[in-house]
Formats: structure tokens, sequence, C-alpha cells
């Protein structure tokens, strides 16, 4: 965003209203981006501004305080500068004074400077009904790199992912005697990691899309908490049925409910926190919240599941 400190206060041109017209077109010609305005000073506080037409067209002795005008917008130095500009537009002033805390005079903001930043508040309105974030250029550089920048952003995250896949292997294993004990077990275990998976990306792209357009996790937390939730419970009730009705195995059906329910709970936390995780650590979450929660959802599902089923059964 455009400063509204472009120059040090007191190497700001302006002229004193004691001066004459032609030591205004003096300073004038040393500083030709000073703008439409010329503004006034007795001492450091502005007194007004005269416009340059009027400027050039008076007499040498004609004093500036006999061409000055009430300047039509005046801010303070910690004004947002987009501010600043749409005050400029709204009430059709041609440059913006800017004075400190305490009244005195700083610099002016010209037309080029006004009709920069309304340009890039517009340029990232844009954007943001784009869905993109205000950083929507490193989300271009993202869909524009090349190959190997691709792997390298993305292969760090799959490798992690492989190696969830191997821990989750190993964490199956582990639970051969539930699953020795009562086959059916094994008939489940792909419909709850998947549910986990497809409830977690879900409000992934939620909480991804809501970063973009500047939504706070506190803005959505108790919401999707309340979603996910709500969720699992449909979820479990609809499978609990599937299965009862299938196999005749209410334990069993009970195993698989609870443990949907849980994970899919679960899962709306992980995909919650990690892309505002990895956005506080510098990461971009597009490439790393999938896989890294695809990774936590899977274990964890598993290991509710076998857990639910060594006590249950």
């Amino acid at each position: 965003m455009t400063s509204l400190h472009p120059l040090p206060a007191e190497t700001a041109p302006r002229a004193q209203v004691s001066a004459q017209a032609a030591e205004g077109r003096a300073l004038l010609a040393r500083f030709p981006a000073i703008g439409p305005d010329l503004p006034v000073c007795h001492g450091a506080r502005l007194v007004g501004v005269v416009p340059v037409e009027r400027l050039l067209a008076a007499r040498d002795d004609a004093p500036l305080a006999s061409l000055i005008d009430e300047p039509t917008v005046v801010v303070a130095s910690a004004t947002e500068p987009a501010d600043a500009a749409w005050q400029a537009a709204i009430r059709g002033a041609r440059s913006v004074a800017v004075v400190d805390g305490e009244g005195r005079f700083l610099h002016m903001l010209p037309p080029q400077q006004l009709i920069g930043v309304l340009s890039q508040e517009h340029a990232e309105d844009l954007a943001r009904l784009g869905g993109f974030l205000a950083r929507s250029g490193s989300a271009r550089a993202a869909s524009e790199e090349s190959v190997r920048r691709r792997l390298w952003h993305r292969l760090p995250w799959l490798a992690l992912g492989l190696l969830g896949a191997m821990l989750s292997a190993g964490i199956v294993a582990s639970f051969e005697e539930q699953l020795e004990r009562v086959v059916l077990l094994a008939f489940f275990v792909p419909a709850v990691v998947y549910m986990a998976d497809a409830v977690g990306t879900q409000t992934e792209t939620v909480v991804i899309r809501g970063m973009a357009l500047g939504v706070s996790l506190r803005t959505i937390v108790a919401r999707e908490l309340a979603t996910g939730v709500v969720i699992g419970v449909l979820l479990a009730s609809a499978f609990f049925a599937f299965a009862f009705v299938g196999w005749g195995e209410a334990r069993v059906a009970a195993v698989v409910s609870i443990a949907l329910f849980v994970s899919a709970a679960v899962a709306t936390v992980i995909a919650m926190l990690l892309p505002y995780l990895l956005d506080a650590l510098g990461r971009d979450p597009a490439y790393g919240s999938g896989p890294l929660a695809t990774v936590i959802q899977d274990l964890l599902s598993i290991v509710v599941y076998f857990l639910l089923a060594a006590v249950l059964l």
C-alpha cells in the first residue's frame, strides 16, 4: 500500500504565507511534481493551498495570502491511504494535505499518488471477489511456476503422506488380533478413512477460501465445528443402519458408527487449524494442508476405529 510518508517533513515543499507569487513559482520550478496545489504554511501549520493555475497567472509581487484557498481534504498521517484517496474522490479534491498528530503540515498527496492508491485498492477488491488473497501475486506464481518448482513445493508433503501410509499399515497390523477375531472389521476400514478425509477436505476448502477473502479463524470456528458434529451424527446414523441391515452385527455397526462420528469431528478440527498454522509458519496452505491433514486424519481414524473395536467387541 502507498505510504502517506513519501518525504521527510522537513524536505516536503511548502511556501510561507508571507511569501509572494514569484517565490511560489520558484518553488514550483524546483519541485515540478508538487501537484496542482501549492501548500502554504504559517510556520509549521498549514494555512491553505494555492492552485497552480492561479499562481502562474498572478503578478510576481502578489502575496500568496491573497491567492490561497482552504484545502479540500486534510488527513492525519495515520490515515489509511485508501481512506485518503476515497475522501479526495468523494469531495472532488485535486490533492490531499497530510498533517501530523499536532496539526503540523507534512506533505501533499498529488493526483498521481491518489490514483495509484485507488487502482491498487480496485485490484485487491477484484482479487478478493475472485477468491484470491490480497497476496494474489503469490497465488498466480503458484499457478504459473515451472514443473521443477511444482515438484519442489509438492513432493516433500507427498513424501510425508507416504510415511503416513506406512505408519497406518503398521497400526492396522498391530490390531491383527481383532481382525482375526472379527474379520468384518476389515470391511469398514476404507469407509471410516474415506469419510474422515472427505469431511476434512470440505472443511479445508471452506477455510482456505475464507483465508483468501481475509476471514479470520475466529469467525468460522464455531459454525464449522457445529457443522462437523452434525455431519458426524448423520453419517454415523446412516452407516449404522446400513451395517446392521447388511450384516446383522449390531456391535460392529456401533463401532463403525461411533468411529465415523469421532473421525468426522476430529477431521473438522484438524482441517480448520492446519491452514492457519501453515500460514502462520510462512508455508503455503494450498500445498501442505491436504497431504498433512490426510496423514493425521487417516492415522487418527484408524486408531480410533480399532481402539473402539478392542473395547466394545
